[in-house]
């Protein structure tokens, strides 16, 4: 008889079957096609608000708590040189967000979006990538995955998930080549700023880490061995939130990563995900085509922290409030199309 290992309980989330929406979603559709406007005027809009429907099971959709949630880590891998900044940005960046005067916090007052920090060890890196496993052993890695789970409390209506740790598009790049294909040069980019020697650095150290775990195909397995803290955390809250029917939103490359893994497991458990923005990190459009997926945004944005799922979510908001504020041609005396 074989122990039970610790991702037993995550996979059966990723394959659970979600609530049926379909009414919600038909609602939608029948209050969508009276509103006082051209049927398909606002584009993308109308397509989020009956995806609000799908996930939550509401109709009319409404987002009353929406929150972003940034899972800060540290990585050995980083000591390698693929980053442009030390490893004690990592605790510096932390204050900053504490005294609200990074851009995540700009953004969500603005928008008026909830923002919840969590510190995931950054004085203890994971382990580099490049030599030996990331996580210790499949327990503490499910450990880390359950605290993911964290991100939906207080009743949260859609999730913004970001991130921030230095030398972590590394991992995120060695996981997406791990999962989906090719090489260390096929996933890596400037992440920090990196250029020249120090990029073609950061794409050896890639292949290093998937040469290391070549053969393994088990996505949590991968996680374990080539992850990080925060990707961990990020993938458990895409879970959860799955199982919850709550709306996630995710940010760039590094978050992308962490649903490559969910997807990995099962592709229909990142149905209730939406993908915020395009970052200007290469391989970012290459992880969504991947996934089958379209950003809302394409900014040129690469900042991570969550800043491009907290303008998407200030998108997502106005749709479903223009879905539900706005009249019907009947309530509001206006003749509808002939």
């Amino acid at each position: 008889m074989t122990d039970r290992s610790p991702f037993e309980d995550f996979r059966a989330l990723a394959r659970a079957d979600r609530p049926d929406t379909a009414a919600a979603v038909a609602a939608t559709r029948v209050r969508e096609a009276q509103l006082t406007k051209p049927a398909g005027s606002l584009g993308r809009l109308e397509a989020i608000s009956e995806w609000l429907a799908a996930v939550t099971g509401r109709a009319p959709p409404a987002v009353d708590r929406p929150r972003v949630v940034v899972f800060a880590a540290s990585h050995g891998v980083a000591d390698r040189g693929v980053s442009a900044f030390p490893s004690s940005v990592n605790a510096q960046m932390l204050a900053n967000f504490r005294e609200g005067k990074a851009a995540i916090n700009q953004i969500c007052g603005a928008y008026g979006i909830g923002l919840s920090v969590f510190d995931l060890a950054v004085d203890v890196p994971t382990g580099d990538i490049a030599e030996v496993d990331a996580f210790a052993s499949e327990r503490d890695t499910a450990a880390t995955l359950a605290f993911g789970l964290e991100a939906i409390a207080n009743n949260v209506d859609l999730l913004g998930l970001g991130e921030m740790g230095i030398g972590n598009t590394t991992v995120a790049a060695a996981l997406c080549a791990a999962i989906l294909g090719g090489s260390g040069a096929d996933w890596a980019g400037p992440g920090t700023g990196v250029t020249g020697s120090a990029l073609a650095r950061k794409a050896e150290v890639i292949d290093l880490a998937v040469a290391r775990v070549a053969g393994e195909t088990d996505p949590f397995v991968l996680l374990q061995r080539i992850g990080g803290r925060e990707i961990a955390a990020m993938a458990g809250a895409i879970l959860a939130a799955r199982s919850q029917g709550v709306p996630v939103v995710v940010d760039g490359y590094v978050a992308t990563s962490a649903a490559v893994v969910v997807h990995a497991m099962n592709p229909a458990a990142i149905d209730h995900c939406i993908f915020a923005h395009r970052s200007a990190e290469p391989a970012h459009a290459r992880a969504m085509a991947a996934l089958g997926v379209e950003p809302l945004l394409d900014l040129g944005m690469r900042l991570g922290e969550g800043t491009g799922a907290a303008l998407a979510m200030g998108l997502i908001k106005a749709a479903a409030a223009c879905h539900s504020g706005m009249a019907t041609f009947a309530e509001a005396g206006v003749d509808g199309p002939a």
